[in-house]
Formats: structure tokens, C-alpha cells, sequence
């Protein structure tokens, strides 16, 4: 049976070079992607987000996406929102500086002693959000990433959402194009368990598209009606595997 991919956290980090909580923030992120959370997360690019096709910001839709910004600006937290939708989860370096009354962070490429304490704090905030975000609160990083019952396994490296986008298909939906995250892998998980066009598995479809896809109240009947008819013609098609 085919099945979608696991979820991740995807981590977008503030891409700004003229401050040292920009810095911070980096770092913290490559923290959590490297040690701390590396089984459960996936970063993503900042510029290339911005620059990127249909396949990296259907990725950031797919997978709950986590902002970790310098400043007040909120760059990262826009630019999800803006192309992806409001991230799950969103962090500023300065407001955490605050709340544990750390020193100002200080140097852009070699951190001072007080911006390499923000790394170590932003990085703690950060893990728990992930924790958070994928229901796995109150794990320590060895329970999150170890699940081999004690065998020993490969390293595991941080990850990029570069090439791995999440399959999109668009759809007329009250007179505009729609598009509708990972509804080809829904599809076929559906034909390949032998679900066929009937109303039970209707219903199932659609709570299914609903996790992946922000699908509001006033059009959930048309949502429903046009995703009815593509997953009839759809089985006309394929052949349970």
C-alpha cells in the first residue's frame, strides 16, 4: 500500500547577515537539525523558498514548518506565511534574550560568550516546539531519535527540503484554481488499499485532505463534490495494486 511520507518539522531559519541574532538563529537551527532532533526535522532555505517553484512550497504546506527569526522583523515567519501559510510554530532570537536576561549576542561570524548562550536557548526552544508540533512532547533527544530498540544504526544528517516537494494537484473549486497538497499520494493510498468511490471512503478522503490542506468551513461542500468526481475518474483509471 502506498503510503505518504512521514512528517517532519521543517525548520526555516532568518537568512540575515547584518546582525548577530541572524547569526544566533542559524546556528540554533543546525543544532536541532544535527543533534538534537536530526530524525524529526528538515530545513528549508529561506531564499530558495522564496525564489522556489510549486514542489518547495507545497513541501512547507505538507510539513508543520517552525520560524526561528533574529529579530522583530519576523522574515522567515512572513515569507511562510505569505507563500505556505502561517507556520506552525515561530521563535525570536531577541525574545528569548529577554525572557532568560542574556547578554546582547555580538559578532556576526564569531559569536561573543553571551550570543553563543542565545544558541544554546534558541536551540531548547526549538526542540520542544518540534517535540510539540509532531505530538512527541516530554521526549528527551536520545527517546526522539532512537528507534532502533537499541541496535546500532547509521548516523543520521540533517536534511534539506531541496527536491523532496510534495506532490500537488489543482482543482476548480468555486470558479478558482486550487491547489491541493499531496492529493495524488492520497489517491492512490486510498486505490491502492482497494477503497473504492463510496461515501464511507469519501468521508475518510476528505478528513484526510483536511490535515494536509487548510480547507474552509463555507466550502467544504465544493471541496468535496469536485474531489468526489476526481477520485471516481481516478479509479477508473488505476487498478488496485
Amino acid at each position: 500500500m502506498a503510503e505518504l511520507p512521514n512528517r517532519k518539522a521543517g525548520i526555516i531559519a532568518c537568512s540575515g547577515e547584518e546582525l548577530a541574532e541572524g547569526t544566533v538563529s542559524r546556528l540554533a537551527a543546525l543544532k536541532v537539525l544535527q543533534e538534537l532532533r536530526p530524525r524529526d526535522t528538515v530545513t528549508i532555505c529561506l531564499p530558495l523558498f522564496l525564489a522556489g517553484g510549486e514542489g518547495d512550497r507545497a513541501f512547507a504546506r505538507f510539513h508543520p514548518t517552525i520560524a526561528v527569526d533574529g529579530c522583530e522583523l519576523r522574515c522567515a515567519a512572513r515569507a511562510t506565511e505569505m507563500y505556505s501559510g502561517k507556520p506552525a510554530a515561530s521563535i525570536v532570537v531577541n525574545d528569548i534574550v529577554a525572557e532568560r536576561g542574556l547578554g546582547k549576542p555580538e559578532g556576526r561570524r564569531r559569536l561573543n560568550a553571551a550570543g553563543q548562550q542565545a544558541v544554546e536557548a534558541t536551540a531548547q526552544r526549538l526542540t520542544a516546539l518540534v517535540d510539540e508540533v509532531l505530538g512527541r512532547k516530554g521526549q528527551t533527544a536520545s527517546t526522539a531519535t532512537d528507534t532502533s530498540g537499541g541496535a546500532e544504526e547509521e548516523p543520521v544528517q540533517a536534511t534539506c527540503a531541496c527536491g523532496s516537494g510534495i506532490p500537488i494537484q489543482k482543482l476548480a473549486i468555486h470558479g478558482q484554481m486550487v491547489e491541493v497538497v499531496a492529493l495524488p499520494l492520497i489517491f492512490k493510498q486510498f486505490r491502492s488499499a482497494g477503497r473504492g468511490p463510496d461515501e464511507a471512503t469519501l468521508r475518510e478522503l476528505m478528513e484526510t485532505v483536511k490535515v494536509y490542506n487548510p480547507v474552509p468551513p463555507q466550502a467544504e461542500a465544493s471541496y468535496r463534490e469536485v474531489i468526489s468526481r476526481e477520485y471516481a475518474a481516478y479509479c477508473k483509471q488505476e487498478t488496485p495494486q
